[in-house]
């Protein structure tokens, strides 16, 4: 049987494509491949997981194909260049620096590093798997040749957690309105400010006891600060929380605690969020941009950028929220997208993406 390694720059918890990448380890051993994965970083609980990419050549061996998981810069695109093992791409989208520009010149760097790398593992590349049509459509304009859209594998219910009951009872005695929430790094491209410019125009306009929660690390420091400095100046810091990075049961809380998720991101490659807030029924409105409209496919109300208005992103979440034979569409909407994610239908979608080309290469 066929040995196909991958290597990932990072192995870290939560994190979505660390996780793909485990899924596909697991999904071609059971399917009778020899798989490795190699890190140059494990972070977390996944310290002990895979193996370190310098152990490459003393446990991996010779593989008939290595899929590269790319998201990020990192030194083993130098390294993977410089190897003649079959190569392919895994793609799961890179910000574009010019979001970070104005906020940190160092990850606005590497970014650019990252997509320089994209560009050059292109002529090495024998096969590029993209996780959305948007990704894909990326990959494509890179000189990448074939190019296929192939699932992310998620496992979305191995975060469900019962609420933490410290949260939920804090949520439930200090509400006094509506609850919107975002879950996200707190990034440019990701547009909290957006979020909390609509929500502070939903407060005035609509329901002055609503209130907002974005979940998610700091991204870009002094963005988080103008952030802060944005709700003190719309007058909403008493009714916007940022709840940083959170447990399971914490970010359980926060969904069944929420009416909407609202998400205003301009750049999105795929956007698993979207789908956690489907998995805990709450409804979705979002800007149409990125890979969001391909994520969501009709399960959302989506607002399109050139009339993202903060008052009207407020009035579609009004609309909603008030409209509750729509918003029990949205649902059950919500549930039908999330059963086209599957996690056994996208493992047998990827394997079976590798096996073809494989085959083709050897005429079996």
């Amino acid at each position: 049987m066929s040995t196909v390694h991958q290597i990932i720059p990072v192995l870290a918890p939560h994190d979505a494509v660390g996780n793909h990448t485990l899924q596909v380890r697991d999904a071609l051993r059971a399917a009778g491949f020899t798989s490795e994965v190699f890190s140059e970083f494990r972070l977390g609980h996944h310290a002990g997981t895979g193996l370190p990419l310098s152990d490459y050549d003393a446990h991996g061996g010779q593989a008939d194909l290595v899929i590269y998981q790319s998201s990020t810069g990192s030194s083993a695109v130098d390294w993977l260049l410089r190897r003649s093992e079959p190569l392919a791409v895994n793609y799961h989208n890179i910000t574009p620096a010019s979001f970070f520009e104005a906020w940190d010149d160092q990850a606005a760097a590497s970014m650019r590093r990252a997509r320089a790398q994209l560009g050059a593992m292109a002529r090495r590349s024998r096969l590029a798997l993209a996780d959305s049509p948007f990704n894909a459509a990326e990959l494509t304009e890179l000189g990448y040749s074939p190019v296929q859209v192939s699932p992310l594998l998620l496992d979305l219910d191995s975060r469900l957690a019962a609420p933490d009951p410290v949260v939920a009872e804090h949520l439930a005695r200090t509400r006094a309105g509506r609850s919107w929430l975002f879950v996200g790094r707190l990034a440019p491209n990701k547009c909290q400010h957006d979020v909390i410019a609509a929500f502070a125009a939903y407060r005035m306009l609509y329901d002055r006891g609503a209130r907002l929660t974005l979940v998610g690390s700091e991204a870009a420091s002094s963005y988080a600060d103008a952030l802060l400095g944005l709700v003190d100046d719309l007058g909403v810091t008493s009714a916007v929380t940022f709840a940083g990075p959170v447990t399971d049961a914490e970010l359980a809380a926060y969904y069944a605690d929420a009416d909407a998720f609202v998400c205003l991101s301009q750049h999105e490659g795929f956007c698993v969020p979207l789908l956690e807030a489907m998995r805990h029924d709450v409804p979705v409105v979002a800007l149409a941009a990125g890979a969001v409209p391909d994520t969501v496919g009709h399960a959302a109300v989506l607002v399109e950028r050139d009339a993202a208005t903060p008052h009207a992103v407020a009035a579609s979440v009004h609309e909603m929220l008030e409209d509750d034979a729509f918003r029990a569409s949205l649902v059950a909407a919500g549930r039908g997208v999330l059963a086209s994610h599957s996690l056994d239908a996208a493992k047998d979608a990827f394997v079976g993406a590798i096996r073809t080309h494989l085959a083709s290469r050897t005429g079996a």
